[in-house]
C-alpha cells in the first residue's frame, strides 16, 4: 500500500506507539475536530502538519490512558455538554501520563495545573458531571463521541455488549443537560412472548424455567416428573477449541522484578557506553490472557528432529563398532543352558540424545502491529511462528524458552517472559503468548544481550541457540537509524562470539534483504512472506546458525589461547 506524504496514514506508527496499541489514522470530513472510535483516529487535514501531529496526539493519548472505555463513556452517552467538560480535564490529564511518549512539540500542551485535579478517567468524569469550573479545552484536542467508542469497543475486551437503543440508532438526537426526556416510561409489566418482558424475567428468576431439563425443541411441554431412565439416553458429544482454565495457584504465583543493566554499542565513536541500558523483565498480567490454538507443528517436526542431537553410546545393540561384554557373556550362558541367546551383543554410537537450547524472542514492538501483505499484523504471524517453534521443540525434548520485548527509552527496556526454561509448555504459556499486544518502541541491541545472558545462565546445554522473531526496525528514542542498527549487529556478533547460534526472522513485514543485512549483519536471517513457509527455511537456517556459532566460538579461543602464550612469553623474556 503506498501513502502520499500529506496522506494522515504516514503518521500511524506515532499514534499506535502513545496509544500502546496498533491504531488506524484517516482523514476527517471537512472542517470536523479530530476524534476517534477507538480504532481509528479522524484528523483534520485542512490544518498544517504540526497541528494534524497534535490532535492525534491527544486522541491517540485518551486511547493508551485507558479514557475511552465504555464503561467511562456509559453515562456521556446523552449529555455532550459533560463529555466536553470530561476531554477538558481527561485530555491534560492523559497528555501528562503519556509525556514521554510525546514529542516534544505536542508536550507544551499539558497544562500541569488542570491534569492535576484528576488522578483518574473516573475522577475526571465525577468532575465533568459536578458543578466545578472547568476551563475550555484547546481547540486541538478535538471533540469525543461516545456513542461512536461505545458501539464499536465493548466493555469486556471481545464479547459482545448490550448498547442503547439511543446509541444504535442515529435518528434519535442527544439530549443537553438542561433537556428533560419526555419519551414514554418504560412497560414494567407488559410480557412479550417468550417471558422477554420485565414481568416475565421476574418470574423465570422465582420460578425458574420449566424447560431447563426437558428435550425437545421450544415450546414444546415440559416434562411433568423426572426419570431415572431418562439420564442413562446417549447425548452427542460437545467439542471446544477453547484452551483449558488455568488453575488459581497458577496465575498468582509470586513474581520478583529482575532488572539488569547492558552496555550499548556506540557505533559513531566506536566505543561501548558501559550501564547503558536498563533491562527489566515483568510478569504478564492476570488481563493478558487470551486463547491461542495450538499450532500444526507437523512440518516443524520433520525440519527439527535431527537437529541438536549428540552421539550417544547404547548398549545391546544388533549391530556396532564395540563388543558388550555383560550381552556376550549372558549370551553364551543361554547357549550352553540350551536356550535361543539374544544377538544384540554389539555397543553402538547412536545420534539421540538432545543436547541443545532455544530461547524465542518476540519483538512486540508498535511497528509489529502494522499490516503484512497478507492483511493480518506482522505481530500474529510473528506470534503463531513462536508458538510453532516453541511447541515443536519442547516435543522434540529440547529446552525452550520463550521472551517478549518492547521499550520506551533506554532505561525502560520491558521484557516479558512468557515461558521460561523450567517452565512446562501448557495452557497458560499459550494464553500469555496470546495475550501480548503490540505497543512501544524496538531498542533491539538491549533485548539481543538479555536473551544472550539468559541462554548462558539457564540454557544448560552445550548448544545455544538465539531466535529473533522481529521486522528489523531497530528505533527507540536515541536509537535511530545507522545508530540502532549497528547496536544490533554488535549484539549479536557478541552473543555468537561466546558460541551461542543466533537466527533472526522477519515473517510478514515485507522488509526488503538490505535493510535486514544492516541491522542483523551476517547472523543467519531471512524474511518470509507467512509463517506457513516457515517449515521449508527453518531446518538449513537452524543447522546454519549453529555451525557458524561454534566456528565463531573456535576461533575466540585459539585467539584467547594465542594471546595468553604470548603474554606468557612476554613475560618470561
Amino acid at each position: 500500500m503506498v501513502r502520499s506524504a500529506d496522506s494522515p496514514a504516514r503518521l500511524r506508527l506515532l499514534a499506535s506507539a502513545i496509544a500502546g496499541r496498533p491504531v488506524e489514522v484517516a482523514a476527517a470530513e471537512g472542517g470536523v475536530p479530530s476524534w476517534t472510535d477507538g480504532a481509528t483516529i479522524f484528523v483534520d487535514v485542512t490544518g498544517a502538519t504540526g497541528d494534524q501531529v497534535r490532535m492525534l496526539s491527544v486522541q491517540a493519548a485518551l486511547l493508551g490512558a485507558g479514557s475511552l472505555d465504555p464503561e467511562v463513556l456509559q453515562p456521556m452517552l446523552r449529555r455532550p455538554s459533560s463529555a466536553r467538560r470530561y476531554l477538558s480535564v481527561e485530555g491534560h490529564r492523559a497528555l501528562a501520563e503519556r509525556r514521554h511518549l510525546l514529542p516534544w512539540s505536542v508536550s507544551s500542551l499539558v497544562d500541569d495545573g488542570v491534569a492535576g485535579r484528576s488522578a483518574s478517567p473516573a475522577h475526571s468524569l465525577a468532575l465533568a458531571m459536578g458543578g466545578a469550573e472547568i476551563p475550555e479545552a484547546p481547540e486541538v484536542f478535538g471533540a469525543i463521541h461516545p456513542r461512536a467508542v461505545v458501539a464499536l469497543r465493548p466493555a469486556d475486551g471481545g464479547a459482545s455488549q448490550h448498547v442503547p437503543r439511543r446509541a444504535r440508532d442515529p435518528g434519535l438526537r442527544e439530549l443537553d443537560d438542561e433537556e428533560e426526556d419526555d419519551a414514554p416510561a418504560v412497560d414494567l409489566f407488559s410480557s412479550p412472548v417468550g417471558g422477554g418482558g420485565g414481568l416475565g424475567r421476574l418470574l423465570k428468576k422465582m420460578f425458574g424455567e420449566g424447560r431447563s431439563s426437558a428435550q425437545g425443541p421450544p415450546g414444546a411441554d415440559a416434562p411433568t416428573r423426572w426419570s431415572r431412565r431418562a439420564a442413562g439416553v446417549p447425548r452427542s458429544p460437545t467439542v471446544s477449541s477453547a484452551v483449558a482454565a488455568v488453575p488459581e495457584h497458577t496465575a498468582t504465583a509470586p513474581f520478583t522484578p529482575l532488572a539488569c543493566t547492558y552496555p550499548e554499542w556506540d557505533g559513531i565513536r566506536r566505543h561501548y557506553r558501559q550501564d547503558w541500558c536498563t533491562v527489566t523483565e515483568l510478569q504478564p498480567a492476570p488481563a493478558e490472557r487470551s486463547p491461542l490454538a495450538v499450532p500444526d507443528t507437523h512440518g516443524l517436526r520433520r525440519a527439527l528432529a535431527r537437529l541438536g542431537t549428540e552421539l550417544e553410546r547404547r548398549r545391546r545393540q544388533l549391530q556396532g563398532d564395540d563388543i558388550d561384554v555383560d550381552a556376550a557373556v549372558e549370551a553364551r550362558v543361554a547357549v550352553l543352558a540350551g536356550s535361543m541367546p539374544d544377538e544384540a551383543v554389539y555397543i553402538d554410537s547412536v545420534r539421540h540424545r538432545r543436547d541443545l537450547s532455544v530461547l524465542v524472542l518476540l519483538d512486540v514492538s508498535g511497528s509489529s502491529g502494522l499490516p503484512s501483505a497478507t492483511g493480518a499484523p506482522v505481530h500474529e504471524h510473528q506470534r503463531s511462528a513462536a508458538a510453532a517453534l516453541g511447541v515443536t521443540l519442547a516435543e522434540l525434548g529440547d529446552r525452550v524458552a520463550l521472551y517478549g520485548f518492547r521499550s520506551q527509552g533506554r532505561s525502560a527496556v520491558h521484557v516479558v517472559p512468557v515461558k521460561r526454561f523450567g517452565d512446562a509448555m501448557d495452557a497458560l504459556v499459550l494464553q500469555h503468548l496470546g495475550g501480548l499486544v503490540p505497543g512501544a518502541y524496538t531498542r533491539l541491541g538491549a533485548a539481543i544481550r538479555h536473551g544472550t545472558a539468559v541462554l548462558e545462565r539457564d540454557g544448560g546445554t552445550a548448544r545455544r541457540l538465539l531466535v529473533v522473531l522481529s521486522d528489523g526496525l531497530a528505533y527507540d528514542h536515541g536509537y535511530e537509524s545507522s545508530y540502532g542498527e549497528a547496536d544490533a549487529r554488535r549484539a549479536l556478533a557478541e552473543a555468537r562470539r561466546r558460541g551461542i547460534g543466533c537466527l533472526c526472522l522477519s515473517i510478514g513485514a515485507g522488509a526488503d534483504a538490505e535493510a535486514l543485512r544492516r541491522v542483523f549483519g551476517t547472523a543467519a536471517h531471512a524474511s518470509i512472506p507467512q509463517g506457513e513457509l516457515l517449515s521449508c527455511v527453518v531446518g538449513p537456517l537452524f543447522r546454519s546458525a549453529l555451525r557458524s556459532a561454534e566456528l565463531r566460538r573456535r576461533a575466540w579461543q585459539r585467539k584467547a589461547r594465542t594471546t595468553e602464550r604470548l603474554v606468557v612469553e612476554g613475560r618470561t623474556a
